[in-house]
């Protein structure tokens, strides 16, 4: 039987923008890049610019029912649109099926980001568990893994 690697995301929603600085400075210290990175946050000058900081380039502008505008960068975007293009139209707590979390996951998330939150991601399968950590030591609320690819 073929092993299918599938892609885990290990994701946290930080309070604001401040606390998702401090908690991404951990994953960094830690030896997670900015490359294995995802951000997304309501857009503003200030979430702008802390993407394009962090991430070293400009965030996409998403426009998402039950949210509005958002800034967002990262892998985890491009797996939420799926390959029917249609993150804009689904929103995150749909979307989220798709990065193996369940749809209360996505609510949850959803729900966080449109009240000010930060979500940030980190696809890194083999340190799921440490960036899970970090998460949870640095305010990341309802961090989780996205392990139920594949059976959802």
């Amino acid at each position: 039987m073929a092993q299918v690697e599938a892609t885990l995301f290990t994701v946290g929603v930080f309070k604001d923008i401040s606390w998702a600085e401090r908690g991404i400075e951990a994953l960094k210290s830690k030896g997670f890049a900015p490359g294995s990175m995802t951000i997304v946050a309501k857009a503003s000058p200030d979430a702008d610019a802390f993407v394009s900081r962090v991430l070293g380039s400009a965030p996409q502008a998403v426009e998402l029912p039950a949210i509005g505008q958002t800034a967002a960068r990262g892998s985890l975007v491009s797996t939420l649109d799926g390959s029917a293009r249609d993150l804009a139209r689904i929103g995150i707590a749909a979307a989220m099926r798709r990065a193996g979390f369940q749809p209360h996951d996505g609510l949850i998330f959803e729900t966080l980001i449109g009240n000010g939150g930060v979500l940030v991601a980190i696809e890194d399968a083999p340190r799921a568990a440490d960036a899970l950590a970090v998460f949870l030591s640095y305010g990341g609320g309802n961090a989780a893994i996205g392990a139920w690819a594949g059976r959802v």
